[in-house]
């Protein structure tokens, strides 16, 4: 808002006077709030602080002690700094005892070689002011309406610190409290020089303050927090001053306002969405979707991964996914707020295992896992020490079984291949959960995970899902009856679905389709029917079998 000293003396006004820094050269950048005209020799009485006070010296006592007091009483009120004019009362210099004292106290001394108009310093320094108050008015109305905006409008933490960015032309990142990236705008910068090396430069600024500049790096940081408890910080990440700058400027920073405006909103907006996701789940949520879609280049992921604290680079990856299992109303109410606890406790199982991943939500019901692996680390012990951890963190499902199926894609050497370990991953546990429901929630054999060869020919028909002749296969078989069902608005596939998943056994599919068995064999003759097969030759019901698992696959 203010000029600094060394701003106010370069006004055409104070220049025609040839102005000379006898003393105090380390106070040029205190900011000057008004200009005082004054001969009085006890002048520091009327002054509030920040005031540049202008003399000609005539009324200033001759003594040392009397010259050092009247240095003394500037510097207690916090005056800005002295002007004295040459001439009148001092012919080329300025006494040395009122030089030694403004030294003394860093009070800034300036002599004025000509003659100056005093009114025209003060004229030109007031409009500077009260242009400067107006013009941050204007802008602190502005910030504050833009994020006012953002708050009503629930925006995230990245599209906030996308704006803190573009208002401050400069590079902004958040940060948790372990100096862990959470997001970050560049600025047209360049993001890998932004985070490189970014936990170790974050934690060597810590300055005084709630918010604060550190002119050694340039940084302004501010805390980001609500009642007493900060969870992060927002950086603006400034140029660091050269050696051979002049004393820092003593005004408040440019962006001290936007970037707490900023914090502010931070912090608010997570007060009101605490029913979601935590940030750090979405930075993780934002990176494995960016894997899944290539909506993030590979470099990119390598990046904001290692900016979290999650290398991927040079090591084994694996794609894990897990599903959570339970159907019914009260599910599908509560699904998110269940999802979104689910996804944290995964994140939870991930820390108390010491492994590195990316977790986070991937759709309404799967939470994607990255699990980084160094040479030294067992993949199989990773994962099923990860499946116990979570198993002891979550509530069995209503069945009894476990509350969530897990499968594992095949490791990978390079980020690049991330996405198919994923992919993976989510086929099979596609296949594994439709096994979990068959046999009642267990996971057969006691195995704590899923692997591709583990679901055998279900998983094999998920990975062909998508395949035009699995879909042209499955027309063929089951067609008919589909749309018999769609037509009649029976349920004959289910019917043949209960005969085939019962081995054949006609009493125990009526027994399962909750039907009597003369009105459950009524049923299988009309599905022989309307598909013109036997359902006493193998291999018919074979193929049958193949169709249903086929369809399920397709359908998902």
């Amino acid at each position: 808002m203010f000029p600094t000293v060394a701003e106010v003396l370069q006004l055409d006004a104070l220049r025609r006077g040839s102005p000379q820094v006898v003393a105090g050269a380390d106070g040029l950048g205190r900011p000057v709030r008004w200009v005082h005209v004054s001969e009085l020799a006890d002048i520091a009485g009327m002054l509030h602080g920040g005031e540049l006070v202008l003399t000609t010296g005539v009324m200033l006592p001759e003594d040392k002690e009397p010259l050092a007091r009247y240095i003394d009483d500037l510097a207690d009120v916090g005056a800005a700094g002295l002007v004295v004019e040459l001439g009148r009362r001092y012919a080329d210099t300025l006494p040395r005892p009122l030089v030694r004292a403004a030294e003394r106290r860093g009070l800034t001394l300036v002599a004025l070689r000509n003659e100056v108009r005093f009114v025209a310093v003060t004229e030109a320094v007031h409009a500077h002011v009260v242009d400067a108050q107006l013009s941050e008015l204007r802008a602190s109305e502005a910030i504050h309406q833009t994020f006012n905006e953002l708050s009503v409008e629930g925006a995230e933490a990245d599209e906030i610190v996308r704006e803190v960015a573009r208002i401050a032309g400069a590079p902004v990142v958040l940060e948790n409290l372990s100096h862990q990236v959470l997001a970050f705008d560049p600025a047209g910068h360049d993001p890998q020089a932004l985070l490189d090396g970014w936990e170790r430069r974050s934690r060597g600024v810590a300055p005084s303050g709630r918010t604060g500049h550190d002119p050694r790096t340039g940084w302004l940081v501010t805390g980001v927090g609500a009642r007493g408890r900060d969870w992060g910080r927002l950086v603006v990440v400034g140029e660091p001053l050269p050696d051979t700058a002049p004393a820092a400027d003593q005004r408040p920073h440019p962006h001290t306002v936007l970037l707490e405006r900023g914090a502010a909103t931070l912090a608010l907006n997570r007060l009101l969405e605490r029913d979601r996701e935590s940030l750090e789940r979405q930075t993780h949520r934002t990176l494995l979707s960016g894997i899944l879609t290539h909506a993030l280049t590979v470099s990119d992921v390598a990046l904001r991964a290692r900016a979290i604290g999650v290398p991927l680079e040079g090591r084994r990856l694996v794609g894990v996914m897990l599903r959570l299992r339970g159907a019914g109303v009260a599910a599908a109410l509560e699904a998110q707020a269940r999802l979104r606890d689910f996804t944290e406790t995964a994140g939870q199982a991930v820390r108390d295992r010491g492994l590195t991943a990316l977790t986070g939500t991937l759709d309404d019901g799967a939470v994607g896992v990255l699990v980084s692996l160094g040479p030294a680390d067992d993949e199989h012990s990773a994962l099923e020490g990860f499946a116990a951890a979570l198993t002891r963190l979550t509530e069995p499902a209503p069945d009894g079984g476990p509350a969530f199926v897990m499968a594992a894609g095949s490791s990978v050497g390079s980020l690049r291949d991330a996405r198919r370990t994923l992919l993976e991953a989510a086929q099979v546990a596609d296949a594994a959960l439709h096994g979990a429901r068959q046999e009642g929630g267990r996971t057969g054999g006691g195995r704590a995970y899923y692997r591709l060869p583990d679901v055998r020919l279900r998983g094999l028909l998920h990975l062909l899902r998508d395949d035009a002749r699995l879909q042209t296969y499955v027309e063929r078989e089951l067609g008919p009856l589909l749309a018999h069902d769609a037509e009649h608005g029976t349920d004959l596939v289910r019917i043949l679905a209960v005969y085939l998943e019962s081995g054949r056994n006609k009493s125990a599919a009526a027994d399962a389709a909750h039907l009597s068995r003369p009105s459950f064999y009524d049923r299988l003759h009309r599905v022989e029917r309307v598909l013109g097969v036997d359902l006493d030759q193998v291999e018919s019901c074979l193929s049958l079998h193949v169709a249903l698992l086929a369809l399920e696959a397709v359908r998902r």
